[in-house]
């Protein structure tokens, strides 16, 4: 079973970034490339029974799968970055985070009006980035299909912040 695989590759980190938490590290999974494709695979199962056309990335763990997964689908692949790291006409939207605030940004651009478009990250905790990505995208045009995240700590609820824009979310491995 591949949550199982997954759980069992994952390393616990703890009082990481700070003292109280458990960081679960997902590099590990990517020293395996089997267990890489097998998710990519999981996730484009997922994406194309939601006929997605845009697949957008948080930054920067949504990268790492996010871009393979849009070329198995043959679809777009959209950058979701922190400010300022964008170079063209971007769209901006500040929120806040447990412990202080953040801003993303998208290129206007990049989402063509009515496109189909699928969130996907490393980590579904809080679900204030996944529901700032939704907005962001929402602004430019784009319409909600799902989610994709590897993890997701249940006992955070952040699927509660985002499963009315679209109740369509593939978590892998779920704690």
């Amino acid at each position: 079973m591949l949550e199982q695989r997954i759980k069992t590759v994952i390393k616990d980190v703890p009082d990481f970034p700070k003292e109280g938490i458990v960081f679960k590290d997902i590099t590990p999974l990517f020293l395996d490339p089997v267990l890489s494709k097998d998710m990519t695979s999981a996730f484009v199962e997922h994406a194309r029974s939601l006929n997605t056309e845009i697949i957008c990335g948080l930054e920067s763990r949504g990268f790492l799968l996010g871009v393979s997964l849009a070329q198995a689908l043959g679809i777009p692949f959209v950058l979701i970055r922190k400010a300022g790291k964008l170079p063209r006409q971007t769209r901006a939207l500040s929120y806040d985070l447990e412990y202080g605030s953040a801003t993303i940004e998208i290129h206007e651009t990049d989402i063509p009006n009515g496109s189909r478009v699928l969130i996907h990250d490393d980590l579904l905790a809080t679900g204030g980035t996944a529901k700032a990505a939704v907005e962001l995208i929402q602004q430019v045009g784009g319409e909600i299909v799902g989610f994709s995240f590897i993890i997701e700590l249940d006992f955070l609820n952040g699927r509660e912040k985002i499963d009315h824009y679209s109740d369509e979310i593939c978590s892998l491995v779920r704690y």
